[in-house]
């Protein structure tokens, strides 16, 4: 069972779907305290040693400067993302769903004071948000910039899922801040 300081993403990673008495995989994951990384369905941290390419990703006020990634299934991709914006910004790779699940956790990071427009105030994500939640931020499929800020993930994607990339900052996504995933076999 996860710690009072996971995230609602490793929540996540450690529910299971019981159909008909039979228990099925996690339904989705990023990693968190205690666990080793992402579940398969959505690829997990990579190694330095396995990529064989570099992806330049921008963020600007409010779009990415591709709205498509086509990697191979299997892929380890090393992704160099920097903040062109004057807002706070976040590179994310998931699921539809989990993107709507950490919007809620974005929304309550800027309630509490840890997120502004333009500053991450990370002494403030280490505090309790509710239910003694956490937002460190610090899952390895995704990173959160503040403007004029880079960071790299290293990340080896799974061979068979429905992926995007998006911005989870309050209104981001919603005005168009996201881009698909394209898996080739």
């Amino acid at each position: 069972m996860p710690n009072a300081k996971t995230s609602v993403f490793t929540r996540i990673a450690a529910s299971t779907v019981i159909l008909g008495g039979l228990v099925a995989a996690p339904l989705m994951a990023v990693a968190g305290p205690g666990h080793n990384g992402p579940a398969p369905d959505i690829g997990k941290l990579g190694e330095i040693s396995d990529v064989r390419r570099t992806i330049n990703i921008t963020m600007e006020d409010n779009f990415f400067d591709t709205d498509k990634i086509v990697v191979r299934a299997g892929e380890t991709v090393r992704f160099m993302i920097e903040n062109k914006g004057e807002f706070v910004h976040e590179f994310n790779i998931g699921t539809a769903v989990m993107h709507e699940q950490h919007r809620e956790e974005m929304l309550m990071m800027m309630e509490h004071g840890a997120l502004d427009i333009d500053k991450i105030h990370m002494d403030k994500m280490a505090m309790d948000m509710g239910d003694g939640m956490t937002m460190e931020h610090d899952d390895p499929n995704s990173v959160l910039l503040e403007p004029g800020k880079t960071a790299e993930i290293i990340w080896t994607f799974p061979e068979d899922a429905e992926l995007e990339f998006a911005c989870n900052v309050p209104g981001h996504y919603e005005s168009g801040m996201m881009g698909e995933v394209r898996l080739q076999s």
